[in-house]
């Protein structure tokens, strides 16, 4: 990662095709968004500043000739926008989200996992070898048409294979409003297909499993080498796992591009709106249905049956939704009532210490 900020300041600060030099602050993605909510006076007085990186006891965070680290805070997520408090950064004012990526934390404990925020483009990388695949695909477009963020997808080693455009069209078959880009990571490719998503002042996610070449298709829209690569398992094409946190990655010049670890598990939560867009066709199909709460499995006039039985739509495509129907509505359910226990119990403790402190005033 390029520690010398000053550097990526005076690259970036004129935007290649922009009418004006954009500030120090507008280099990391301040746009009007933010600025609307707070004041002049307040931006004097707390001024904002982005983190680049969470870490287990700290964040770290920088703005206009502000680089440093402040302590952790569990509600707060890499690309979030904060009002730095100097005296008490801990209470540091978190600014309202413009996108947020998250999902069902793996494991059987029902918590949320934030990945990301006010990410304003997702690439969603994946390899033309064996690691591609279209449910992971779709799962991460569903993330980001809930999070309002442009997905488009990315197909790196296309110049390994000669079935590149096979996989180019099972990709472009997941939705009208995904572009997708097949391309070799290394070398000049990325700066030229990718160059219309990565203006200066944008941020990008690379969202992948490990080994489909998120760090080297950073190192080239970088031009240096910014991030340790690794290559793959030859036996079933897997990657290792190179990078071992997000942080976000400023690219000299352009935009700020925020690399991921692989993930195994996408449990998508809080997502119905993001399976509604990718699914469109089928949701439009569903409403069709003679009942409401249709599962579209044996019920009789099923909309959605009997386009598949007059081949109208593909039946590996509809147990896809189905699927992610289910999990969706299992995870938001679970969470919602974890989250509702969460606040009884903050109720509770919150009733006790009133107690306690009147049983000492009635002491004293």
């Amino acid at each position: 990662m390029i520690r010398d900020y000053s550097q990526f300041f005076s690259s970036s600060l004129q935007g290649a095709g922009s009418e004006r030099p954009l500030s120090k602050i507008e280099s990391l993605g301040w746009q009007p968004f933010f600025a609307q909510q707070i004041s002049v006076e307040e931006m004097a007085q707390m001024p904002p500043v982005r983190v680049v990186e969470v870490h287990r006891s700290a964040l770290h965070v920088i703005g206009d000739d502000i680089d440093q680290t402040i302590p952790y805070r569990p509600d707060v997520t890499i690309g979030d926008w904060l009002l730095l408090d100097s005296k008490l950064q801990a209470s540091s004012r978190l600014l309202e989200r413009k996108s947020l990526l998250k999902r069902r934390a793996p494991g059987t404990d029902r918590q949320l996992q934030l990945i990301a925020a006010n990410i304003d483009t997702a690439f969603m990388v994946s390899s033309c070898n064996q690691d591609f695949n279209i449910a992971r695909l779709e799962r991460y477009v569903a993330l980001a048409f809930e999070a309002e963020i442009t997905p488009v997808i990315v197909l790196t080693k296309a110049d390994l294979t000669s079935a590149s455009e096979d996989y180019l069209a099972q990709a472009e078959a997941i939705s009208d409003r995904v572009a997708v880009v097949t391309l070799d990571a290394r070398g000049e490719e990325p700066k030229v297909k990718l160059g219309e998503w990565c203006k200066p002042g944008q941020t990008l996610a690379c969202l992948g499993s490990s080994g489909v070449g998120k760090s080297t298709l950073i190192n080239a829209l970088a031009g240096i080498e910014t991030i340790r690569t690794q290559g793959i398992r030859e036996d079933d094409a897997k990657g290792r796992h190179t990078t071992t946190r997000r942080q976000l990655h400023v690219v000299p010049g352009g935009c700020l591009v925020l690399d991921t670890p692989g993930m195994r598990e996408l449990q998508l939560t809080d997502a119905a709106s993001g399976i509604e867009d990718l699914f469109a066709d089928l949701h439009q199909l569903s409403s069709q249905c003679k009942f409401g709460d249709c599962q579209h499995v044996t019920e009789p006039g099923c909309a959605v049956l009997q386009a598949l039985e007059s081949g109208e739509i593909d039946e590996r495509r509809l147990k896809r939704w189905r699927k992610l129907l289910a999990e969706e509505a299992l995870n938001s359910a679970t969470l919602a009532e974890r989250r509702s226990k969460d606040k009884a119990f903050g109720k509770m403790v919150r009733q006790v210490i009133k107690q306690q402190d009147k049983r000492k005033w009635d002491k004293g």
